[in-house]
Parts: C-alpha cells; structure tokens; sequence
C-alpha cells in the first residue's frame, strides 16, 4: 500500500520549501487560480514518474533563478529524494542512487485524474496506451524490459527505413514481431483483467440496465494476427516497400488504442459530460483492480469541481474513502466537499505557500 508520510517540496514550480505530513486518507487542498493548487498535483505525479504531465521542459517547472527541482518524501518508510537540472537528474532511495525512474513509479503508483492530462473515453490513443500501459506496469513489472526492447527495435528500424537501408531489415522485423506479441498479449491479458473486475460498488455511477465495453485495437491492420508473430513478421516483410516510402513503421503496439463503448454507443458519439463519466469509471476500475491485487495507488483529483458536477463528486469522495487509498485533492472551494473530517486534512494554498486549516 502506497502512502506518503511526509513530502518536502523544495523547488517547483511558484512552490518553494513546503513542507506536508500528508494524511493517510484523503488530503483537500483549496485555492483561487493561479496559486499552486496545479503545481502540487504536477510535483506528486513528477515524483513518481520524474517527469511533468504539463511539459516536456524542465525549465518550465524549475523555479524562476533556480538551476534545478528538489522534490523530498517519506514513501512507505523509504526516503526518496528526486533532484533533477537541465544536465543531471538524481534518484535517491534511502540515501542510495537508483538508476531507473521505473523505481520509482513502483514506490508511488500515482494514477491521476485532471483536465490538463485529458480524460480517455473521447482522449487521442497516446493518452490511452498510457493508460493502459500505466495498468500493465504495475501488474506486470517485468514487461518493462519488453517495451524498452520494442522501441529500440522500433527505433533501429526506422533508421533503416529513412536511410532506405534493406539489409538489416528483416533482423528488426523480427524483433519487432516478438516484442509485438509480448506487448499486445500483456494489454489483452490485463484488459482482460479489468473486464472481470467486480463493479458493484460503481453502480452509482453506472446505473442497472447501462452497459460498458471497451475493445483494444492492437495498432496492426485488422487482417494482421496481433497474438501470431509469424503472421505479423510476414505482414511486415510484404510490406517494407510501402514503409520505406513512408520512411517509418506505421503500425505496431506504438500505435495501438482502446476502443470505448456505452450502451452500444462508440465513445465519439458521447456527449462531453458523458465521456467524462465513463472516463472516471475506467479510472476508477483501475484503482478496484489494484487494490485487489494488493496495489494500493495513490489518487491525484486535480480541480476536482471545475470538471465534475456535485453528483459525481459525492460518489468519487466517498467511493475512494471507502478503499482506503490515499488520495490528494485541489478545488478553488465553491463547492461543498462531502468528506469525513476524522479521515481528511484541508489545506489552503495562497501564492505557493500552503497551510494546514
């Protein structure tokens, strides 16, 4: 179970030097614009995954004069330290330097729901094999080595595309097709997975007689056998003519999405507030699935009433509470927030300085 203890938030963003013992249920932080709410979602999600959901750049998040971001925490007794600069970024667990940022989405697993990192039902397919791939990690860790592999194969092999260079390229497709068939199997297998996750307790959101699906479409042509890696290297061997004009690959699990359906209603037929409905929903059964394999994550609401009306809200707040993970919330305040004071801290945050109420 993932719970931060304590969070030392030297320099990001406006927030400078804050100091948090957050509490192990549910943490409400309050704010006009503007004053940081943002920020302290952006620093928790850096400090699982060493890199923003806002930007690419780093100095976009390092303070105004300051060289580097300093991130401190207290994550299920280990004491991690996330320094990072424009040239060097430092990992530090106890102390001790941890190479993969892959240690650290293992300690923190954050899952997150805010406007700026888009929701998935009606989202682009990067936002989605995200998700998916986010679910697929923590259940399966050792697939890691597999997607870096793919992407070196990817990577290797549209430098022979764009150099029309044919003599390495059966070599790559092969790769490319083994690594293929361990990526899609794992999506299809967790999807799998999520389908068979108990719903009950969403039935307030999902009311009797709806129906949801949600199909994984492999990022190869519907003819091609995304589970056959012979059938696959052969697809790519009959078509490299056509990739070396496009000088790229065009399909693979890089270019795989999810198909999402309510009530037989593809996802792009929704309206705006429904997506966004079925968007929780799916996060949230990310969340059941987890904490019944013993995954605890942890819960990021960014904004939580600027995107969500007061029903949704209620069902969110006391849905999460009831599973006891520990969840970080920011709101400007016009709202009541039905939260239960014995398991809950509220904060304000006013130019970057945050305080206990």
């Amino acid at each position: 179970m993932a719970i931060i203890e304590k969070l030392h938030i030297l320099r990001f963003r406006n927030l400078d030097n804050q100091y948090l013992e957050p509490n192990t249920n549910i943490n409400l932080f309050v704010g006009g614009n503007g004053q940081g709410k943002t920020s302290l979602i952006e620093a928790l999600y850096y400090l699982s995954h060493n890199r923003s959901f806002k930007s690419k750049k780093i100095k976009d998040v390092v303070p105004f004069e300051k060289e580097f971001l300093q991130i401190e925490a207290a994550v299920d007794g280990v004491r991690v330290l996330l320094k990072k600069s424009k040239h060097k970024s430092t990992i530090l667990f106890n102390q001790k330097k941890v190479s993969s940022n892959s240690k650290l989405a293992q300690l923190t697993p954050i899952q997150i729901i805010s406007p700026d990192r888009g929701f998935v039902v009606g989202g682009p397919p990067k936002l989605k094999r995200s998700y998916l791939d986010w679910g697929v990690f923590h259940v399966k860790p050792e697939l890691l080595k597999t997607y870096k592999s793919y992407n070196k194969a990817l990577k290797n092999t549209n430098t022979l595309l764009t150099n029309n260079n044919t003599k390495q390229l059966e070599y790559w497709f092969d790769q490319i097709a083994t690594l293929s068939v361990e990526i899609s199997s794992a999506r299809s297998d967790y999807i799998q997975k999520l389908k068979k996750t108990p719903v009950v307790p969403l039935k307030e959101l999902i009311k009797d007689g709806n129906n949801f699906d949600f199909l994984l479409q492999s990022g190869w042509t519907k003819d091609t056998n995304h589970l056959d890696k012979e059938d696959i290297y052969e697809y790519l061997i009959k078509n490299r003519g056509s990739f070396g004009k496009l000088k790229h690959l065009n399909y693979g699990p890089h270019k795989a999405t999810i198909d999402y359906y309510f009530n037989n209603q593809n996802e792009h037929s929704l309206s705006r507030g429904e997506q966004k409905k079925m968007s929780i929903f799916y996060w949230i059964i990310q969340v059941l699935l987890l904490v019944e394999l013993n995954i605890k994550p942890i819960v990021l609401i960014d904004d939580i009433s600027s995107e969500l009306d007061q029903e949704k809200i209620n069902f969110l707040l006391r849905f999460l509470t009831k599973l006891e993970t520990q969840i970080f919330i920011t709101d400007i305040g016009n709202k009541a927030l039905p939260m239960d004071k014995k398991r809950a801290s509220t904060y304000e945050i006013n130019k970057g300085i945050i305080a206990k109420n």
